[in-house]
């Protein structure tokens, strides 16, 4: 069984930040400090764990918090020792995010010469929530860093909607300051920087479609092999979702020659089964077309309104004239993310975006049965 993950802070964490902190400050109180977090440890989960070791620095360390940033910045890694890494470092990130607001600059630096040490991505979000604009003229400074997990902290920091993070209501309202970062970042040499910058485009493209279809579009001329990676994978959910100009964005355009027939095997499945149909397409024009095809179950909801859930089907080219078939097989079982209720479905296939086929089926449950 693998091991729970909340133990990749325990008691010896504790100790090796006590240990990290006496070192860095002589005054302090080792065996205190280690009396207010072991006792706790073991009824608590990951992030609890590293909150309590964040509030025994708050209780331990100097009420000022531009001393006591000193001293936890005095605990990293530096040429004369080891210092502290990894996840004994939550605990600092939860410490600056806490008691560092009002200070902005004293802060920012904290978590950047934390960062390269384990990610401070969660910990600067307070203060661009707080002082977005200061904050950010600070890290946009940060895209020209030697330090790929600085320049990687300028992008995955700023995220509007960074998972498992706070979310930042400003730049979900009007992520636009935030571009100058990304534009900055998109041919950075490290592949785990330019991920990043696709994810925060992506989060974008959830509340602001058009906005990132056309920063693709203005970025996609002449893109190295790498930048045109970054920016597909930006598109990820607009492609998903069929937005017309991102999928035009990478060949993709609506088409009027291509028709396309659906073929289902039954109209009615006893659940748990599958949907069995087959996607007749033939390109009647005299050019041969890249041709994107997906499908969307419109699942019945409690309610019974109709729910779409888009699928990833085939991309293909097809010559003038030619007929092409799609074999597919679509389960209906049980899920953790899904509840399905009896009763009226439809299946849909759009071919690059644009709906070209469509019609119902039935679900019919187990008596007294829910999945």
């Amino acid at each position: 069984m693998a091991e729970p993950l909340k133990h990749l802070i325990g008691p010896h964490t504790a100790r090796d930040t006590a240990d990290a902190v006496a070192r860095a400050w002589g005054p302090f109180d080792h065996a205190a400090f280690l009396r207010d977090i072991l006792p706790l440890l073991d009824g608590l989960e990951l992030m609890q764990r590293g909150q309590c070791i964040a509030d025994a620095l708050h209780r331990h360390l100097p009420d000022d918090f531009e001393q006591a940033a000193a001293i936890l910045r005095a605990c990293l890694p530096a040429p004369d020792h080891q210092g502290l890494t990894g996840w004994a470092l939550l605990s600092f990130n939860q410490y600056v995010a806490a008691h560092g607001r009002g200070h902005l600059e004293t802060a920012l630096d904290l978590l950047k010469a934390l960062t390269p040490h384990f990610t401070a991505e969660f910990g600067i979000r307070p203060f661009i929530a707080d002082e977005q604009d200061k904050a950010l003229a600070i890290i946009c400074q940060w895209v020209d860093d030697p330090n790929h997990h600085v320049r990687r902290l300028a992008s995955e920091g700023t995220r509007p909607r960074l998972p498992w993070a706070m979310r930042l209501p400003a730049l979900v309202r009007d992520p636009t300051p935030i571009l100058p970062i990304l534009e900055a970042l998109i041919d950075d040499d490290e592949d785990y920087v330019r991920r990043s910058v696709a994810n925060s485009l992506n989060d974008i493209a959830k509340d602001h479609p058009d906005l990132v279809a056309d920063f693709v579009e203005r970025h996609a001329a002449g893109a190295s092999k790498n930048r045109l990676w970054l920016l597909k994978h930006a598109s990820r959910t607009l492609i998903k979702k069929g937005h017309g100009k991102a999928l035009a964005n990478f060949g993709f355009a609506a088409l009027t020659d291509v028709a396309a027939t659906l073929t289902l095997a039954a109209d009615r499945i006893a659940y748990p089964g599958e949907l069995r149909f087959d996607i007749h397409l033939i390109n009647k024009g005299r050019e041969a077309r890249t041709v994107l095809v997906d499908y969307a179950i419109h699942h019945q909801k409690k309610d019974g309104s109709l729910t779409p859930k888009v699928f990833k089907g085939k991309s293909l080219i097809l010559a003038p004239g030619e007929p092409f078939t799609i074999n597919r097989r679509h389960a209906f079982r049980p899920i953790t993310t899904r509840v399905y209720y009896p009763g009226l479905h439809r299946l849909e296939i759009m071919v690059n975006g644009v709906t070209a086929a469509a019609c119902d089926f039935q679900l019919d449950m187990p008596p007294d049965d829910t999945a």
